[in-house]
């Protein structure tokens, strides 16, 4: 039986270099699944593909992540953790390798959905840095690597339009493959090892889940929140460039300096973290749900104000602080919930948060192309109400 190799109560402060190199590499990993997403037309044409079909180019990456959440990320309570985090690497590097050469659909397809299904080592990663941090800390360590995933969420829509420009859509998936072959090297060499006990076999592993799932009320209702903002959060951003080119005539470099503007909202995660550990939890969860539904607000009184630009950015800030804010309350909740199936808990949490992405990316280019802008930002503004009713029937303090 595997032991690990220190336990919760020997736990020291995480040295700063540590959750940094965590935060930067989980941001590095989780942009492969947002690249392809302000490309999808160059790269249908030059693979062949109908316009019709294009949005397979992210559903099959989107499709890819929760496969590996619900099958590979489980594993985690089972393997060394710093051996399934390189292993899954490996498998995005070549991924990413084939995407760039893939010469028809098909094959780039497939790369697509193995680029997702690797690249679920980023939620390998935030677990265990979990593990690493004495309960005190929790808080603060998952913050401040929530917030360099996020990052890398928020820029790499911006990045790969710039990089596109320059040199052409293929110039992204090569140069993130030779950065994820370096990261994968020094995350080999540098991490500490983390083997977990292990009491079930793969099979009992993955039936598990189901348990989990129903008699963990605090996962259900953690997911059930994420998922609604998240679904708002990606409504926004599949019909905002639409808007944005539409209403504002912004070209794709415009819409990538819009993009950009999204980051400001990372710095709600650090700050949600902080303010966790201090027992604010259920407070700024209710907060994060009314400030999504604010910014939603926002965005559809104001169309035809002459600033209305200028409050469209304001609008995207306020989202992703509510979003990012709120994902790190989740899962911070849900790490405390017991060392050995952490795993499992953030593998169904971010499984069912991305479902519901999905989701709101779905509703959002209908919404569009049958009531334009107005009508999708009034179905964005429902996900987060019907997340605050929900969480109004929540008894618990915390």
């Amino acid at each position: 039986m595997q032991q690990q190799t220190a336990s919760p109560a020997d736990h020291k402060a995480v040295p700063g270099w540590i959750t940094f190199l965590l935060a930067v590499s989980c941001g590095l990993i989780v942009a492969n699944l947002y690249y392809a997403q302000t490309l999808v037309g160059p790269i249908g044409e030059a693979i062949h593909l109908s316009p019709g079909a294009t949005g397979l180019i992210v559903t099959l990456t989107q499709i890819g992540y929760v496969i590996g959440l619900l099958f590979i990320v489980p594993l985690s309570d089972m393997f060394e953790n710093r051996r399934l985090a390189v292993m899954s690497l490996v498998l995005v590097v070549a991924a990413l390798v084939i995407a760039a050469l893939a010469p028809n659909a098909p094959l780039f397809l497939a790369a697509s959905m193995f680029i997702g299904l690797g690249s679920v080592a980023a939620q390998i990663l935030v677990p265990y840095a979990s593990y690493l941090a004495a309960e005190e800390e929790r808080g603060r360590v998952v913050g401040n690597v929530m917030s360099g995933l996020l990052l890398g969420i928020m820029f790499a829509r911006p990045v790969a339009s710039f990089m596109a420009g320059l040199w052409g859509w293929k110039s992204i998936f090569v140069v993130s493959a030779v950065v994820i072959a370096l990261l994968t090297l020094l995350l080999s060499r540098i991490l500490p090892a983390r083997k977990p006990v292990r009491t079930l076999n793969y099979a009992q592993l993955i039936s598990s889940l189901g348990t989990l799932w129903l008699h963990t009320p605090v996962l259900r209702r953690r997911a059930i929140y994420q998922a609604s903002l998240f679904g708002a959060f990606s409504l926004f951003w599949t019909t905002v460039p639409l808007h944005l080119a539409e209403h504002f005539h912004l070209s794709q470099q415009g819409i990538a300096l819009f993009a950009l503007a999204g980051v400001g909202g990372a710095v709600a995660a650090p700050i949600a973290g902080r303010l966790a550990d201090r027992g604010w939890t259920k407070l700024l969860t209710g907060f994060a749900m009314v400030l999504a539904a604010l910014s939603f607000i926002l965005a559809y009184l104001l169309q035809t104000d002459r600033f209305a630009l200028g409050l469209l950015v304001l609008t995207a800030i306020l989202l992703d602080m509510a979003v990012s804010g709120n994902l790190v309350l989740g899962q911070r909740a849900i790490y405390s919930l017991g060392n050995e199936t952490r795993g499992r808990l953030n593998g169904l949490f971010m499984a069912i948060f991305f479902v519901g992405g999905a989701v709101g990316s779905s509703l959002g280019g209908w919404a569009y192309a049958y009531g334009g802008w107005s009508m999708a930002v009034l179905i964005g503004l429902a996900l987060p109400v019907l997340a605050l009713i929900y969480f109004v029937t929540d008894r618990s303090k915390s």
